[in-house]
């Protein structure tokens, strides 16, 4: 099959990084301006739509011959624009994506990294940044410039010229990608299944309520608006936003050093017994001023296209190796939960401008809406549904750990059987509220990837009710109680560093699945039951220790990481719950899919066909794949005008 290799580089007034892709090239100012391509091997040409907005006609008709396979780094963005600019629709099944290539393969994201990563012959153009800016980004309008607000070609050919060199550049480090992901075979037929199914998804995208939006954001801000002038009325500040300010103040009137302003801070220093009315009312207009609840709010506007959806929300690959979707633009992976109570008076409060009336902490209200903004067009409903404890059900099943399995084939009390067996306690007598039963709450979710006292501490142990004295004990017991678990860590820990140390491979057999592990040309290659692999760059053993090499998490930097077999089961159990979901989610391919958040699905159906496909979509969640065909899935959800959790 012939491959053609695609770069472009674009203009548009707005933003690509604050509106996404999607409003980015929908906007009436955006224009693709380079267009760099190659066939197969042959030299890259680039195309200058300034001079000609028509494609070479070889060009336009491959780009819907289906004969010939379009590859681009990141071409979600390529087919957008593409689509958008000159009005054509493109088949993804037509399609590669390097990026999603190279995060198969454990590597970074970015084109310029994985070249650097890998040390090819065709690096990135590094004066690329510049030119990004000079001429796909307005200018500033000054004297000098004429009080333009683009840069043309003919404002500066020579920089121009360097930027066509950049563009063509970027199809070679492309192409040369392509060429050492093509060394270790092409991604399983069924991942190019679920990116299609992902760009579809992407595409489809999700509606806003708008009009809500800028209510809640006007609340907001006229809230902290009275707040400020309090605040300015009480210490005489000119800037209450000021913290050097305001600190000052507080200094003065509590007679004592202020650290910090903190959420933490201000919690101590209101609590603190010996403040006057006046610190304690400004320590908590502080409190109640500080509070960000409309940032998503703000992204939702920014995102949204012309018709109110919002696209693009999630990245395929986007959590290389474990191959978790990413939040991207508004990040729905990361908004704060709905009050299960009162959240219809709330959003009506909101709408009609009352909720500084009804409600004392304007910020808090917004913020816990934000999911609410997401809605169903007139005649449609939202259905959504949800794995019950998909990671817990996922690593008992792995382990084989066969009184956990046993819980999810039954009654489903994962807590209070924890606590049960930990604790040599019938189950009938740990009762909701009770001790025991948070006990082995906080126990089930932080110890089933080798952690201890620390994890315990993370997943909120201390507020939760315990002491970190007992923290110990109850890591001791929970181990004893999963003894399939803990033997599951030291045999993929003991697989790896042998296959490592032997450059060979070696199938961990279990009672419901093998795991295949394999060393390979520097990496260490794990296959899942699905036959999909996660893939470790840079494998070695030093001093008994295993490391790889990765996206440092903490300081998002490429860096040589150890491990150990806890967090390989972490990896393992993560990859096969998020491969459960793609499995469910391509099952649902019929219905309007129009989010994932997690281990949740959000369709949009028909406000007549809504029960049934509750019913349904229940049904495919609770059903096995057939990869994992012992492992016990449960699915609940809820049928709604607006999301919420």
């Amino acid at each position: 099959m012939r491959r053609l290799h695609i770069d472009i580089e674009t203009f548009c007034g707005l933003n690509l990084s604050e509106v996404g892709v999607y409003r980015y090239a929908s906007d009436p100012s955006f224009k693709i301006i380079l267009f760099a391509y190659a066939f197969d091997d042959e030299d890259p040409v680039v195309l200058d739509l300034y001079e000609n907005k028509e494609l070479p006609q070889e060009l336009k008709k491959s780009l819907t011959d289906g004969s010939v396979l379009k590859i681009a780094h990141n071409a979600n963005f390529e087919t957008v624009c593409i689509q958008a600019y000159f009005n054509m629709t493109l088949d993804i099944q037509q399609w590669r994506c390097t990026q999603v290539g190279a995060a198969y393969l454990g590597l970074p994201l970015g084109l310029d990294t994985i070249a650097k990563v890998l040390n090819l012959t065709e690096q990135k153009d590094a004066k690329g940044k510049s030119l990004i800016t000079y001429f796909s980004l307005p200018c500033k309008p000054t004297k000098k410039n004429g009080g333009r607000t683009v840069n043309l070609p003919h404002h500066d050919p020579e920089k121009w010229q360097f930027f066509k060199e950049y563009n063509v550049q970027d199809v070679r480090t492309e192409r040369e990608i392509g060429r050492y992901l093509a060394r270790f075979g092409p991604l399983p037929s069924s991942e190019l299944l679920y990116w299609k199914q992902d760009q579809e998804i992407n595409a489809r995208g999700v509606l806003v309520d708008l009009e809500f939006i800028e209510e809640a954001i006007k609340a907001n801000t006229e809230f902290l608006e009275r707040v400020h002038a309090e605040i300015k009325t009480f210490t005489g500040v000119d800037n209450p936003n000021s913290l050097t300010q305001l600190k000052k103040w507080l200094e003065e009137e509590l007679d004592s050093p202020v650290e910090s302003l903190s959420k933490e801070s201000l919690q101590e220093l209101i609590a603190y017994g010996y403040l006057s009315l006046k610190a304690k009312k400004v320590l908590k207009l502080r409190q109640l001023g500080s509070k960000t609840s409309v940032s998503k709010y703000k992204a939702m506007q920014d995102h949204a296209c012309a018709d109110g959806r919002i696209r693009g929300l999630v990245q395929f690959y986007g959590a290389n190796r474990t191959g978790r979707f990413a939040g991207r633009g508004v990040q729905v992976q990361n908004l704060k939960r709905t009050p299960e109570k009162g959240a219809e008076t709330m959003r009506e409060a909101v709408r009609k401008g009352l909720t500084d009336l009804l409600y004392d902490d304007v910020p808090e209200v917004v913020s816990c809406l934000v999911r609410t903004a997401i809605i169903a067009p007139d005649g449609r409903s939202l259905v959504v549904s949800d794995f019950s404890a998909i990671e817990a059900r996922v690593l008992a099943w792995l382990a084989g750990e066969e009184w956990v399995l046993e819980v999810f084939r039954t009654h489903g009390k994962l807590y209070e059987a924890t606590a049960s067996k930990m604790f040599g306690v019938a189950l009938e007598q740990i009762t909701k509220g009770s001790e025991l039963r948070q006990k082995g709450k906080v126990a089930a979710l932080a110890l089933g990837y080798q952690g201890a006292s620390g994890a315990l501490l993370t997943m909120g142990a201390l507020k939760q009710g315990l002491t970190e004295e007992e923290l110990p004990g109850i890591v001791r017991s929970w181990r004893r109680a999963n003894p399939a678990i803990v033997k599951f860590w030291r045999e993929c820990e003991s697989a790896a560093k042998h296959v490592v140390e032997r450059k060979n491979f070696h199938v961990l057999r279990k009672p419901y699945m093998a795991l295949e592990f394999r060393y390979d040309r520097g990496y260490l290659f794990i296959t899942l039951p699905s036959g999909r692999r996660l893939s470790y760059y840079g494998a070695q053993v030093t001093g008994g220790k295993l490391s790889y090499w990765g996206v440092d998490q903490t300081r998002k930097t490429w860096a040589k990481t150890d491990t150990y077999g806890g967090s390989l089961v972490e990896n393992i159990t993560q990859a096969v719950a998020r491969d459960c979901l793609v499995n469910a989610m391509y099952a649902m391919r019929k219905y309007d899919v129009i989010m994932h958040v997690h281990d949740e699905v959000v369709l949009e159906v028909n406000d007549n066909k809504a029960e049934k496909t509750l019913n349904d979509i229940n049904h495919i969640m609770s059903s096995s794949p057939e990869w994992a065909k012992d492992l016990p899935l449960s699915g609940e959800g809820y049928i709604s005008k607006y999301y919420k959790k």
